[in-house]
């Protein structure tokens, strides 16, 4: 049975924002050697959940893993995340899908930041 890794961001107006997920998507496939990674963002930004979901499914998915690109479990996560994926339920019966749980606080998100900082702080010549 073929599992698809579905992930889920907000999406931007912004021009190559979009494609940042695209990326990450991409270390997501190496990393886990998944056969089928895909990227959705919520409306109205495209590709929206309901399409991804389609293009899973086109790919032969029995089961999607919707995982969520996103911070914390906020009203995206738990109301409209929910919602697109229902939908999605009622056209394709028998679909196995689980949303995923948030990035949240994690000891690895910490140790970016903390890169990240590095990072500025040695831009400006600043220390801490």
């Amino acid at each position: 049975m073929k599992t698809a890794i579905l992930l889920l961001g907000h999406g931007s107006r912004a021009a190559g924002a979009n494609d940042t997920l695209s990326a990450i998507a991409s270390l997501v496939k190496a990393e886990t050697g998944a056969a089928l990674v895909e990227v959705a963002f919520l409306p109205p930004h495209t590709p929206g959940i309901e399409a991804g979901i389609d293009r899973c499914v086109a790919q032969g998915a029995a089961r999607i893993l919707l995982s969520p690109y996103f911070l914390y479990a906020g009203a995206h996560v738990l109301q409209d995340l929910p919602e697109q994926i229902e939908q999605a339920r009622m056209r394709h019966p028998g679909l196995e899908m689980i949303l995923g749980k948030p990035l949240g606080v994690h000891p690895k998100l910490a140790e970016i930041v903390r890169e990240r900082i590095d990072a500025a702080l040695q831009m400006v010549g600043w220390s801490l």
